[in-house]
């Protein structure tokens, strides 16, 4: 796949509340490639689609999302928080990828979110994000997954790491992508993916960077960034 791929985070979440299946066909109608969403696990390990370690922010309930059973999960939300399951399902009906990211270095977490996506069919298209520990049983339970390696800390990764995770992006976060970390990674091997990003001026500055993925809370003004002519000079 050539040029920048436009993905959607947490769905539409400017327009509709993020991490809920009509967020993710709001931005597939508004032309994201993948949708990045969060996988957490309920107490009785079902993966479900929400970013905070609580649904307080979003469905006002305080108790852990480890804590509640999908059941009670769903009730308390009505229905609001997919399950991983919902929500690869939706994806490959509005025919866009999935870019599974996995906030906890839970290897638990890991393993079972790779298993529903084999057990989703060959129609399911996902890459990988998260975190390095979360990532390494990933790459264990999946030698061909696909593999963006979120890298917060300052300094690059350690060669072991990158030798076990076998990453195809480095996924940095905005602030640190510049020239010379393209640079690094392009030479090394890997392609650069960033988040998040949602000014247009800087999602032409990754743009002429080289950067090949682009995270945004706003898929609308990526498109239309990417749909603008190359600048000359």
């Amino acid at each position: 796949m050539g040029g920048v791929i436009a993905v959607a985070h947490r769905g539409d979440p400017y327009r509709v509340r993020e991490n809920t299946l009509p967020s993710f066909a709001a931005a597939a109608e508004a032309g994201a490639e993948a949708v990045e969403f969060d996988v957490r696990l309920t107490s009785d390990e079902v993966p479900v689609v929400v970013h905070d370690p609580t649904l307080e922010r979003l469905w006002g309930h305080e108790a852990p999302v480890a804590a509640l059973s999908a059941a009670r999960v769903r009730e308390v939300t009505g229905g609001g928080v997919p399950t991983l399951a919902e929500a690869l399902a939706h994806c490959a009906e509005l025919g866009v990828r999935a870019v599974l990211d996995l906030p906890e270095r839970s290897p638990d977490g890991a393993r079972r979110a790779v298993a529903e996506v084999r057990a989703a069919g060959p129609a399911t298209r996902v890459w990988w994000c998260g975190d390095p520990g979360a990532l390494r049983a990933v790459r264990r339970a999946d030698p061909d997954a696909e593999i963006a390696l979120t890298w917060k800390r300052v300094g690059q990764p350690r060669a072991s790491l990158l030798a076990e995770v076998r990453p195809r992006w480095l996924n940095y976060p905005l602030g640190r992508v510049d020239a010379e970390a393209v640079r690094r990674a392009t030479d090394a091997g890997y392609e650069v993916s960033a988040w998040t990003v949602d000014s247009r001026r800087m999602m032409r500055r990754l743009r002429d960077l080289g950067v090949t993925m682009i995270m945004t809370n706003r898929i609308g003004a990526l498109r239309s960034v990417l749909a603008e002519e190359p600048r000359n000079g």
